[in-house]
């Protein structure tokens, strides 16, 4: 059972297919964290500029309420209508709020190009999508495992 249960993930999926699977398998693990849901670049940007313009213009108690729904983890698909993820990685992790949010890369590319290009921009891990239902649900526990259960962020 995840222990953060409190902790939002966003997840930027543009697939309404591979984004219920994805619901899907976390619910099977028990996982009850809030997910929210950003289905192109435009709308990563537009949720987390508006959190941050709303965090400043509450007060301090507010403000830690804004606090909370600050995503614990991004899992990021690559191929985004809009601005896509390359362009999103690369501005969140120069972003200094939001630089030590964890991106974790979910994508079909292999691509060692792409492996590559987002390590260097500060993905903090990279899951290629497995097209057989087995390897995806391998895929997903692991990084609820690790992601979920096992890291522990900076406060």
């Amino acid at each position: 059972m995840t222990k953060k249960l409190h902790e939002p993930l966003l997840v930027v999926e543009d697939s309404n297919e591979d984004f219920r699977m994805l619901q899907r398998l976390m619910r099977r693990m028990s996982v009850q964290n809030p997910i929210h849901r950003c289905t192109n670049g435009d709308e990563v940007i537009e949720f987390l500029y508006q959190q941050k313009s709303d965090t400043y213009l509450q007060g301090e108690e507010s403000c830690n309420s804004q606090l909370a729904l600050r995503p614990s983890v991004i899992l990021l698909d690559l191929n985004l209508p809009g601005i896509d993820g390359r362009d999103i990685l690369a501005r969140l992790k120069q972003d200094n709020t939001f630089k030590e949010i964890p991106v974790v890369v979910f994508t079909t590319s292999s691509n060692p190009k792409d492996i590559e290009l987002c390590y260097q921009k500060g993905a903090n891990g990279y899951l290629v999508k497995p097209m057989d239902a087995q390897e995806l649900k391998k895929t997903i526990q692991a990084f609820v495992d690790y992601w979920l259960e096992a890291n522990t962020p900076p406060a």
